[in-house]
């Protein structure tokens, strides 16, 4: 019987799917590199979200795979070309969970502007401050867009009750602007946007995207948002543009190293700072994780390889 090993948690309508269609499904979570290594040799199938690397040695350790599906976007940690090369499908779901990245991205820019999670702090302290949290409302403001594929333009519709102006940008794509989204230069992002939301790929041309020199030249003082990649956003340049009020505040949904254990000196110093700023919000990688889009990332994997097989 052909198998699938799944090595992250999934939604059980995934292993549901796969068995119907014919396969073997060992679902180990919790499985380490190691571990796969020893058992990929007679499997088919891989699914795979961000916990492990699929490098070239593993790919070599599995002569009878024939495809791997990300639950979720972002492929960095699949070396794809290797894969293709042994003739390896390799397919990502970012469909399954936009909107949940996209809800997640609005509720960062309204909690910021209307200083929500700080004013819930200070009430747990006896702090009742009402002219000192008086909230920026987002009608009429403009949104910088940087990356307008599955999450960022997901992200642009749900702005279309606002009435604001949204700049997109993207490297790759054109021909999309239209009503209140304006396809935008990245300098013009930088140069006029109130808000800029970060929603590209990690490859080697967005590492660090948001470093030093881009915080230098922001004209506007916006809030800065990130659901994408942790390493988009150089955190110590980001605690520097913060320090420095070059931005106006920043939410997180990732960042560069996520093991928080691992953390050296300097990167616990900008964390704890951070984290005792009033006007920055980090969370730990949930935003395309919600209750619905766990289901939809399963349900997506499976319809793709309907379309390969």
């Amino acid at each position: 019987m052909r198998k699938v090993i799944i090595t992250a948690p999934s939604h059980g309508v995934l292993i549901e799917r796969l068995k119907e269609k014919g396969y073997e499904v060992i679902y180990e979570p919790e499985i380490s590199y190691n571990e796969l290594e020893k058992k990929i040799y007679d499997v088919e199938g891989l699914v795979v979200t961000t916990r492990i690397i699929i490098d070239k040695f593993l790919i070599d350790k599995a002569p009878q795979l024939k495809w791997i599906g990300r639950l979720g976007s972002g492929m960095e940690l699949i070396d794809t070309i290797y894969a293709q090369q042994k003739g390896i499908r390799c397919f990502s779901t970012p469909e399954g969970n936009r909107n949940a990245v996209a809800e997640h991205t609005l509720g960062f820019i309204l909690n910021l502007l209307n200083n929500i999670i700080k004013a819930h702090a200070q009430i747990k302290e006896g702090k009742w401050l009402r002219n000192e949290n008086r909230g920026t409302e987002l009608m009429d403001k403009t949104v910088g867009i940087i990356g307008y594929g599955n999450t960022g333009s997901s992200f642009a519709k749900l702005l279309q009750p606002f009435n604001v102006t949204v700049l997109a940008y993207d490297k790759y794509k054109k021909g999309f602007g239209k009503e209140y989204i304006q396809e935008a230069s990245f300098d013009q992002v930088k140069n006029e946007a109130d808000i800029i939301s970060l929603h590209v790929p990690l490859r080697s041309d967005t590492h660090h995207l948001a470093g030093l020199d881009f915080f230098s030249s922001l004209k506007k003082q916006p809030y800065f948002i990130s659901t994408c990649r942790g390493r988009v956003t150089d955190i110590a340049a980001l605690t520097d543009a913060l320090k420095k009020e070059k931005i106006r505040g920043a939410a997180l949904d990732v960042l560069e190293n996520e093991n928080l254990a691992s953390y050296n000196q300097l990167e616990k110093n900008n964390l704890n700072w951070l984290t005792t700023q009033p006007n920055v919000i980090i969370t730990p990688h949930i935003a395309g994780y919600s209750h619905e889009a766990f289901f939809k990332m399963a349900e997506a994997l499976v319809n793709h390889l309907d379309q390969i097989s």
